[in-house]
């Protein structure tokens, strides 16, 4: 763990060691006030995100759109308002934010990111 100051205060980033080879470690940063998104498409590609508390499920499919990543270029839709993200097995309507989810921060939660035009009903169970 690395604490530096930043202009509002305290930040801690988590550095975690990646094995390139038997001879050299990259150190990957990221901070814990943030949460890490790993996000799977259907095809089963998966890229991972760094999201606030604060980001709704909107701001990531926007996130996402406007920072598509170029090995899913295949998958590329034509607008973020389809983008739709599921959380154990319910999707997430536009305005949940992260930290409504109570997920943790510093950690890694995996979502699945699909292209749907609307939302599924809810059950009305």
């Amino acid at each position: 763990m690395v604490t530096t100051r930043c202009g509002d205060g305290v930040k801690e980033d988590l550095l975690l060691p990646l094995r390139v080879s038997s001879l050299f470690y990259v150190f990957i940063s990221f901070s814990v006030s943030q949460i890490n998104l790993r996000l799977i498409l259907v095809s089963g590609k998966t890229k991972e995100f760094l999201f606030s508390p604060n980001d709704s499920a909107a701001d990531i499919a926007k996130h996402v759109y406007d920072n598509w990543p170029m090995d899913w270029e295949e998958e590329q839709v034509s607008s973020p308002v389809i983008l739709r993200l599921i959380y154990q097995g319910r999707f997430l309507h536009g305005n949940v934010t992260l930290g409504a989810l109570k997920l943790p921060l510093g950690k890694t939660t995996v979502m699945h990111l699909v292209a749907r035009e609307t939302l599924p009903e809810p059950n009305s169970q």
